[in-house]
C-alpha cells in the first residue's frame, strides 16, 4: 500500500509494460495524470521498517555504530542500485540483509541484530530510493514509491537476517 506524498512534473512517462530486472519482473503502473510522477510512501517497505527502525535506535546504547552502519549499507546499497525505466529503482534483494549482517557483525558482534536490522532497512531506502530521488526524471513511471517494488525485498530480507542473528 502506498500513501501519496506529491506529485512532481516530468518530460516523459513511459507506457504502462512488463520490465525485468535482477530476474524480477516489474510492472509499470497506469498513468495517473500526464506529466506528472507522483512521489509516495510503501507502508510495509518504508514506514514500518522506519518506525521500527526509530524504536530499536532509541533503545540502543550502540546508537553510533548503528549510525555509521547505516552509512556504510547505503554507500554499497547507492553503489549497486539501478534504475528501471518506467518502474522505478531496484537492487539485488539480498545485498541489503548481506552487508547489514556484515557490517553489524564486525561493528556490533554482541548487539548485532538490532544493528542489522536498522542498518539494513534504513540503508537500503536511503541509499536506493532517498539518494536517488533527484534521478526520477529519468525514470518516466507514474509513480515512484519509496520502499516499493525495488527495494522492498531488501528491507524485509533484512528483518529476516536480523532475526537469524539474535
Amino acid at each position: 500500500m502506498n500513501i501519496p506524498l506529491y506529485a512532481m512534473r516530468v518530460e516523459r512517462l513511459l507506457p504502462p509494460q512488463s520490465i525485468t530486472m535482477f530476474g524480477r519482473t516489474y510492472v509499470v503502473p497506469p498513468v495517473h495524470e500526464e506529466g506528472m510522477t507522483i512521489i509516495a510512501i510503501n507502508v510495509g517497505g518504508a514506514l514500518v521498517p522506519v518506525m521500527l527502525s526509530l524504536y530499536l535506535f532509541l533503545r540502543s546504547r550502540v546508537r553510533g555504530r548503528m549510525l555509521l552502519g547505516v552509512a556504510v549499507v547505503a554507500a554499497i546499497v547507492h553503489s549497486l542500485a539501478r534504475i528501471v525505466p518506467g518502474a522505478g529503482i531496484a537492487v539485488l534483494m539480498f545485498v541489503p540483509p548481506l552487508a547489514a549482517a556484515a557490517v553489524s557483525v564486525v561493528l556490533a558482534f554482541r548487539r548485532a541484530p538490532p544493528v542489522a536490522y536498522v542498518s539494513g532497512s534504513m540503508g537500503a531506502l536511503i541509499g536506493a530510493d532517498l539518494l536517488n530521488l533527484p534521478r526520477i526524471g529519468e525514470l518516466g513511471a507514474p509513480v515512484v514509491s519509496i520502499g516499493g517494488a525495488g527495494t522492498f525485498d531488501g528491507v524485509f530480507l533484512t528483518g529476516i537476517i536480523a532475526g537469524l542473528l539474535a
